[in-house]
């Protein structure tokens, strides 16, 4: 099943999250060669796809599980979970409509 990592960023994450971007990226890599991630990404602080020193204000990853308690223990072992990038994380089951 589908599930969505809802992922809220710490106030001036900006550093932290880029000293932490590598590790964390890799997680989202091996996810995607095994062809589980639907999508993945952060959300700008600002209106722009480069927010520049404006910085994220989070994350959203949709990605399959095989159930709920692997999808929150998959996300609570994020790199930006344990370098204190984000500030909550919320994991939900998602039904994929379109496209």
């Amino acid at each position: 099943m589908l599930y969505a990592i809802i992922a809220t960023d710490v106030a001036n994450s900006l550093e932290k999250r880029l000293a932490t971007r590598p590790a964390h990226l890799e997680r989202l890599q091996q996810l995607t060669a095994e062809g589980r991630v639907v999508l993945a990404g952060p959300h700008p602080a600002v209106d722009s796809n480069d927010p520049g020193a404006a910085g994220f204000t989070g994350s959203l990853t949709v990605a399959e599980f095989d159930s709920l308690a692997d999808a929150q223990a998959w996300a609570e072992a994020d790199p930006f979970v344990k370098a204190g990038v984000y500030a909550s994380v919320v994991v939900k089951p998602f039904k994929q409509v379109l496209p």
